[in-house]
């Protein structure tokens, strides 16, 4: 999903690997870019009970001693090397040398979030092939060979060594990798090998026990603990999964490793951790295995996984927009424009609306609507129940494939200070609306409330509160009635976005 900002720049939001990339040394660095959202975590024993692994420890905990008996020898350690091409024009710098891209301000904390441990491991940018080299972790999940990893373990991969904890190594063939979700599967040429048992994640409670066993920083089978910190995380960028939260210790190298119930069941593939510094710092993220276990089917059948596409852009519905919209909280997902030939567009959404379940299932922040139906199947057909213009309606949209054009997402500007609109605007001349391919009012000036809240001159007003607008009367008309706020959407270089104005 593309995110767009009212400065015209595309940020990108990278998942964060906890795999070790740059040659011998553990060359790491800090996450850039999200919401850094912090959960209370509380820790709940796990009850003799609800263990199938025998009396608990101390404190009443599992014991974690059995689980790692009885799964350690079924998680392997991935050692990967290859070639990435560096372009002195793309001006891509090896990771140890990143930082945050242009216009974000490296101090914010939201450009401390998610970064792939990844990259050229020495030298500066140029026209040539840089070495790549890496670990991470793995888990064995079929007796004849089939092991699972994460698809940024093998990224740029030309030679997959898969080493046993009895010290055995086997090359490995990439059967196939999904970055979307951050799944790969590989397959090695043995027999008679140990295996993990597979659990529902559907079924984990927050405050659960969990485990993870992997490779941090390259020492192999390392065993770390903690709890479900929370379920149904969505993260940026373009995510599709709905991650489950943790506070167990995860570090670079852990990344494509296990993570563990109380009962000894895999419910998860360490994925990515927030970090400041490239190390553990008490939020780490896992795919749930129920989500895992439909990639690699498809993989394992196809040699790729496929995603629906609604086909629509959408923002976050912040306080200022739902008293826009007059929504009585703001959660859901509002759409800024719609896919032309989309299923969207066939199924008749329109900007303005919010989108505030699908199929039944609640849209509390807007990122939970790319996970819901980048989780389905193209073809499917999904109800989604949708705000417009006041009133709650129902629309059925059949999903196409994610293949042809990626979900884009929005991402709102704050809401600005109290105050009149404060916009000069006058009608599009016939040449100006060929140009922008819109009709709409050209903003002359902005100042106020609007400038505050990022609107330009040169900018083109298509829409207040979701209802087209035609002239400046109508404008005005429209701030009078609102005594709170009003979401205008702007088109700015081709893209659309809604802003909210507070003019209360």
């Amino acid at each position: 999903m593309t995110t767009r900002s009212m400065t015209s720049t595309r940020l990108v939001l990278a998942l964060t690997a906890a795999g070790i990339l740059g040659g011998a040394g553990a060359n790491f660095v800090s996450g850039t870019h999200a919401r850094a959202e912090a959960p209370s975590i509380v820790a709940q024993a796990v009850s003799p009970a609800t263990s199938t692994m025998g009396m608990p420890g101390i404190n009443g905990a599992p014991d974690f001693s059995q689980i790692t008996q009885r799964n350690g020898a079924a998680v392997v350690n991935i050692s990967v090397s290859g070639l990435r091409q560096v372009s002195s024009e793309s001006g891509e710098a090896p990771a140890a040398h990143r930082r945050a891209p242009q216009g974000v301000d490296p101090s914010d904390p939201f450009s401390e979030f998610f970064k792939r441990f990844e990259g050229p491991s020495d030298g500066q940018p140029g026209d040539r092939a840089s070495p790549v080299r890496g670990q991470g972790s793995g888990f064995i999940v079929s007796a004849d060979g089939l092991i699972l990893t994460n698809a940024h373990v093998v990224r740029d991969a030309q030679v997959v060594t898969v080493k046993l904890t009895d010290r055995r190594e086997y090359t490995a063939t990439v059967l196939g990798s999904d970055p979307k979700t951050d799944v790969a599967v590989l397959k090695i040429d043995a027999k008679d090998l140990p295996t993990v048992t597979m659990g529902n994640s559907n079924d984990l409670k927050v405050g659960e026990w969990v485990l993870a066993i992997g490779s941090p920083y390259g020492f192999e089978n390392s065993v770390s603990a903690g709890v479900v910190s929370a379920k149904g995380r969505s993260l940026p960028e373009d995510s599709v999964v709905p991650f489950i939260q943790t506070d167990v210790a995860v570090n670079p190298g852990n990344s494509g490793g296990p993570l563990f119930n109380a009962r000894g069941e895999v419910v998860g593939i360490n994925s990515q951790i927030y970090s400041r510094t490239g190390g553990y710092q008490g939020l780490s993220f896992a795919i749930p295995i129920d989500l895992v276990n439909k990639i690699k089917d498809q993989i394992v059948a196809t040699g790729r996984a496929s995603h629906a596409r609604l086909g629509v852009a959408i923002q976050e519905v912040n306080q200022a927009l739902a008293d826009s919209f007059k929504l009585d909280k703001p959660e859901g997902a509002l759409v800024s424009s719609v896919d032309a030939g989309s299923p969207a567009e066939q199924a008749g959404l329109k900007y303005g609306d919010v989108i505030r379940k699908v199929n039944g299932q609640p849209i509390v922040a807007s990122g939970d609507l790319p996970a819901l139906i980048g989780q389905a199947t193209p073809g499917e057909v999904v109800t989604l129940e949708v705000w417009r213009q006041g009133k709650r309606e129902d629309f059925a949209a059949k999903l196409g494939d994610a293949v042809t054009k990626k979900v884009q997402m929005a991402k709102s500007t704050g809401a600005a200070d109290k105050g009149k609109l404060g916009l000069a605007l006058r009608a599009l001349e016939p040449q100006e609306r060929r140009v922008a391919g819109v009709d709409g009012l050209l903003i002359e000036e902005a100042a106020g409330p609007a400038a505050m809240a990022g609107v330009q001159a040169g900018d083109v007003l298509m829409a207040i509160n979701g209802t087209q607008v035609k002239n400046i009367e109508q404008v005005r008309a429209a701030v009078a009635s609102n005594k709170k706020s009003v979401a205008l959407l702007i088109q700015r270089d081709g893209e659309k976005i809604f802003v909210p104005v507070q003019v209360g």
